[in-house]
């Protein structure tokens, strides 16, 4: 395989990517938590969230492809596996069928971890001049704080 040579140190590219696989796998694990929540929510605010949570892992699924083709334009290998989305996770599984509310907090704790994910790799990227990694952490930190205040004033 030719060797990359974009201007970015080799260390430095490296560090990015690491940063962002545990993105993707933040963005993956937090898009099949929403598209869970869309199906099995119910009761009274079910037809509101049953739209906003599409909105949302819609948003999610074509995230995913953004970051890992960065991944790729940075002249690594995307992770792709349950397996490995498993362990690079910052979002923790829910465990059993939980309540509208309930879903709401644990979908506002997955955006936040989310922004705090994308805004660690900010540095590196930042000291490497690595702007198109810079603006592709900057639009998914505007999404996912404007998505966890949304989430948050549903429930006051």
């Amino acid at each position: 395989m030719m060797k990359i040579n974009i201007g970015i140190d080799e260390n430095d590219r490296k560090e990015i990517v690491a940063g962002l696989a545990v993105l993707l796998a933040d963005t993956y694990t937090l898009y099949l938590k929403t598209h869970n929540y869309h199906w099995n929510v119910t009761g009274p605010m079910f037809q509101g969230l049953h739209t906003l949570f599409e909105t949302q892992y819609n948003e999610l699924a074509l995230a995913v492809d953004l970051i890992a083709e960065r991944i790729r334009a940075l002249g690594e290998f995307a992770p792709g596996s349950y397996r490995e989305f498993a362990r690079l996770t910052s979002i923790k599984e829910a465990e059993g069928h939980l309540k509208a509310e309930e879903m709401i907090k644990d979908l506002v704790q997955g955006q936040e971890a989310i922004a705090k994910t994308a805004r660690s790799i900010v540095p590196v990227a930042d000291k490497s001049s690595d702007e198109p990694t810079l603006d592709l952490l900057t639009q998914r930190m505007q999404v996912h704080e404007k998505n966890a205040w949304m989430l948050r004033s549903l429930i006051g």
